[in-house]
């Protein structure tokens, strides 16, 4: 089998067989107003964590981190939302150490750039993340107006999860969804999560 690099997040490794292989790309597609990033954040106790910001500073990621109660590591974290955020985004991942976690907090302003720059950008990241054998997780928004490159970086990633997010009266509820799993195998059904203080199997019954 495939080396497997665990999350670090139990009730998703037991799905997944132990992890996730590396080398892989992990595609995480979610709502802008969902808790999301509370994943991101655990992901980062598992191993050492370069953490790419587009859209908050690098501050605002850092104590949000420092915030969380569950357990989180010390990831480096860079803000590439410049005006050139893809050529930023190359010089941080072509230091990427063995063994690492790369996460990029969001994807989309990579996926609106020129296509055949960002087909580019895609290609050099999997030749590192195979070089390193490291995963990386790129965090996308789910929008009606998703950036146009959104389908290559779902055709390049190994890995999709996909976070679904509902309000049922007072209810949240998140499901999990993991279509796309090259190397292992996909779920065939969701996993219900709760994301409160840390993530966690939501054991609640759904009632229709």
């Amino acid at each position: 089998m495939q080396d497997r690099l665990p999350t670090g997040i139990d009730v998703l490794d037991r799905r997944f067989d132990g992890g996730i292989p590396a080398g892989s790309i992990v595609l995480f597609s979610a709502e802008p107003a969902s808790q999301s990033e509370l994943l991101l954040y655990e992901l980062t106790a598992a191993r050492g964590t370069l953490y790419l910001t587009t859209l908050r500073s690098d501050q605002a990621v850092t104590d949000a981190i420092d915030r969380t109660k569950s357990r989180v590591g010390t990831p480096t974290v860079r803000d590439i939302g410049g005006d050139a955020p893809l050529d930023a985004a190359n010089r941080l991942v072509s230091a990427l150490p063995e063994n690492a976690n790369l996460i990029v907090d969001v994807v989309d302003p990579l996926e609106r750039t020129d296509r055949s720059r960002y087909r580019r950008f895609l290609t050099e990241l999997q030749t590192a993340m195979v070089n390193t054998e490291s995963v990386a997780f790129l965090h996308a928004m789910k929008r009606d107006d998703e950036p146009r490159n959104r389908a290559m970086t779902e055709h390049v990633a190994d890995v999709v999860w996909d976070l679904d997010t509902q309000v049922r009266g007072s209810d949240v509820v998140n499901k999990l969804a993991v279509p796309k799993f090259r190397g292992g195998r996909a779920l065939d059904e969701t996993v219900k999560l709760k994301l409160e203080e840390q993530v966690a199997i939501d054991t609640s019954r759904d009632i229709a």
